[in-house]
């Protein structure tokens, strides 16, 4: 595969700063977020919401970001790299 057909299968994204988005959005993205994969956090040794927290912080300390891709009008999260 050629590297100008693998840029166009990569995700064309643009970051968005989570202080510019509602708070409650906000809350409710990542709480998606953490429950994409169907975990059950009270096993895991926390809650939902304390997960959401954790994710939280990692936006605030930089070592998360929110990202809205424009081909699939999708948001995620993602570790800085």
């Amino acid at each position: 595969m050629s590297d100008e057909n693998n840029a166009e299968q990569q995700e064309e994204g643009v970051e968005v700063p989570y202080q510019q988005i509602d708070p409650e959005t906000l809350q409710r993205m990542i709480q998606e977020f953490v429950s994409r994969d169907g975990a059950d956090w009270g096993d895991a040794g926390c809650t939902l919401a304390e997960k959401v927290e954790q994710v939280l912080q990692q936006l605030r300390h930089k070592q998360a970001k929110i990202v809205f891709d424009l081909r699939s009008q999708t948001v995620n999260i993602v570790a800085y790299r």
